[in-house]
């Protein structure tokens, strides 16, 4: 089972995943020489960007050693609001002047197998011949119990190789690119953040319900190894759990 760690507000949970992550980084850039992080895209981790990039977190250590990657991103060309990168560029990128080397952003001026299949190749060029495993991979949850763009239904779900693929999500009508679930779970460390009681059916499907599927419930196919993963929730997401704050 993963770690919980709920909170009342959503202020003391966000500081919380700040002060993790850069606890990770710490340890990552000491072992390894670096911190590779997976942004995960919507508008709930817009806060946690924000936060890291303020007086309060943003010398704590050295941002070069940093590299960030995208769980999934919109087909959409480059600048379009809809684009995850874009509000990470905003809320965290520019404010702490992230040189364009250490980010990784989908590109989307090809066909979207194409888009997936450079991602990919990028992503593997910066590991070289090392494991791809990201240091962090950090995850939000629909309502519908989707995450990254595994969304209910889709071929994706089926995907068992570690890698970036292309999927047409008619619930959106749009084509997206994103991780696999393999390669997700490939990740030394995997964080989820949710907050709202709108969240709280989807939480409660994915972390206790045992009834229907991964084709329901998406985000079930993400390992729940309690060594390695870790949802941040407020209560209002956690409102329908049983198990106690932790």
């Amino acid at each position: 089972m993963a770690v919980l760690k709920i909170y009342k507000e959503v202020s003391d949970l966000v500081d919380a995943l700040a002060e993790y992550i850069c606890d990770l980084a710490e340890e990552a850039i000491k072992a390894r020489g670096e911190f590779t992080f997976v942004l995960s895209g919507g508008s709930s981790p817009k806060k946690l960007y924000a936060l890291l990039a303020s007086e309060k977190f943003r010398s704590r250590f050295d941002w070069d050693k940093i590299y960030f990657f995208f769980g999934d991103e919109r087909f959409v060309p480059e600048g379009n609001p809809e684009r995850n990168s874009l509000m990470a560029e905003n809320a965290l990128f520019k404010p702490l002047a992230i040189k364009n080397s250490n980010i990784f952003k989908v590109d989307t001026t090809g066909t979207p197998e194409e888009s997936a299949q450079k991602y990919a190749e990028m992503i593997a060029k910066h590991f070289g011949e090392k494991p791809i495993e990201f240091d962090l991979n950090l995850l939000g949850l629909g309502d519908n119990s989707h995450t990254a763009s595994l969304f209910p239904n889709t071929s994706v779900l089926h995907e068992n190789e570690a890698t970036i693929r292309s999927v047409y999500v008619e619930e959106v009508q749009m084509e997206r690119i994103t991780m696999t679930a393999p390669l997700i779970n490939r990740s030394r460390n995997i964080a989820f953040l949710v907050f709202g009681a709108g969240k709280s059916e989807a939480v409660f499907h994915i972390l206790e319900d045992q009834s229907g599927s991964a084709d329901l419930y998406p985000a079930r196919l993400i390992a729940q190894d309690a060594e390695k993963v870790k949802w941040f929730l407020d209560g209002a997401a956690a409102s329908r759990l049983t198990e106690t704050v932790k």
